[in-house]
């Protein structure tokens, strides 16, 4: 029995399901498990989380169809001008989500609903859900094998979470390349992939989640949105996009330091060297694309803002963040209720998108994507930031 069949069945077996509806995702499975087999060298931890995950990601989709095809009335569901907020890793998107949550009109998914959907949420038990506590000790464990995790990157299970996690049940995920070592997993899903499945994936399990806990509208968040725009804006054409920014050299440090963080769980043999030069590649590819997309005229203009992002904590965490929020809500294109006209201050509990890192970007690296970012620079307004 091969890697994939044993996981397939033992997805099949935790859920007593076998229908995992379209079959999108079979291809990503079959690159991400051979790219792990080649590259990744993983050690006991790093099996374990890699192929665990795969079957929780299998057992996800299994359960949400079969959810689906027991209650069919949640293909009715209507996913109306979501709020989509993109832009590159580490450029406090994360406290920007925070910020616009505090709308009670916006529902940003939460951490336990994305790990563990089925069932539905429901309103009257969405604060007392048993799921909450069994999602927090697993975070709380992530914490425990990796000290020090949290400081790059807060993990709660009432926190609001990236939906970059619902398109690892289509295998069409970022995600995996910042955990593992698999360039050539990266390679397809960057410039081969076809994300159209991906978002109809998206559109699905949101969907599912709102079913019997509805709201105004969905606050979403990912980076990885930006490698994605014209698959995004085909799904959610009449999307709201708020599109964060930071000079490159100070992203590639900080995702960096973030992925060491996680692949030194998973390897005995890593090499922050590589990961930085990954990133030095891929935020260029997200740079070109973001500026594409304006050149292409992607957005219409009623439904973009642009926030500029600095170095400092505290900038990045309070003033301009807050000033885009602002901004946006004062548009007719989104109405505000359910928060004060002074939006509240959020307790500095999310860590800082640090620009520290174990080792330092490579000169040659940081020279190249220096010249090549400038033109992003130089449309957007963005700033050079010092390196440390």
């Amino acid at each position: 029995m091969t890697t994939r069949d044993r996981l397939v069945e033992a997805a099949i077996t935790a859920t007593g399901l076998d229908d995992f509806g379209s079959d999108s995702w079979q291809e990503g499975l079959d690159v991400l498990l051979t790219s792990l087999d080649a590259t990744a060298d993983l050690n006991e931890i790093g099996v374990g989380v890699a192929e665990g995950g795969v079957v929780t990601d299998l057992s996800n989709r299994l359960r949400i169809e079969g959810w689906r095809r027991d209650h069919p009335e949640v293909a009715t569901q209507r996913v109306d001008r979501p709020i989509i907020i993109v832009g590159q890793p580490r450029t406090g998107t994360t406290i920007l989500f925070d910020l616009m949550a505090q709308d009670r009109t916006n529902r940003a998914p939460l951490s336990w609903e994305i790990e563990r959907p089925v069932p539905a949420p429901r309103t009257a038990t969405y604060g007392t859900d048993p799921r909450i506590a069994e999602a927090q000790a697993g975070f709380d464990l992530v914490e425990s094998i990796i000290p020090g995790f949290t400081s790059f990157h807060e993990l709660g299970a009432q926190l609001a979470q990236e939906d970059v996690r619902i398109f690892t049940s289509d295998f069409r995920s970022m995600q995996f390349s910042l955990q593992f070592e698999v360039p050539e997993y990266n390679r397809w899903l960057l410039h081969e992939a076809d994300m159209a499945p991906a978002y109809r994936w998206h559109r699905r399990f949101l969907q599912h989640l709102q079913s019997e806990h509805h709201s105004e509208r969905w606050l979403l968040k990912s980076p990885a949105h930006l490698w994605s725009l014209p698959a995004l804006l085909a799904e959610y054409p009449d999307a709201i996009v708020i599109q964060n920014h930071r000079d490159p050299l100070k992203v590639i440090a900080s995702i960096s330091a973030l992925g060491a963080s996680l692949r030194e769980m998973t390897t005995d043999n890593f090499d922050v060297r590589t990961l930085a030069a990954q990133y030095g590649d891929d935020i260029m590819v997200g740079l070109d694309r973001a500026l594409q997309a304006r050149a292409d005229r992607l957005f219409a203009r009623a439904r973009s803002w642009m926030c500029a992002t600095r170095t400092s904590a505290t900038t990045r965490s309070r003033r301009l963040p807050t000033s885009t929020t602002r901004s946006a809500w004062s548009s007719r294109s989104i109405p505000r209720r359910g928060c004060d006209r002074s939006l509240p201050r959020i307790p500095a509990t999310r860590p800082a998108a640090s620009s520290a890192t174990r080792s330092p970007t490579p000169a040659s690296t940081r020279t190249s994507c220096a010249s090549h970012a400038r033109p992003y620079q130089e449309f957007f307004g963005v700033e050079t930031e010092q390196l440390s």
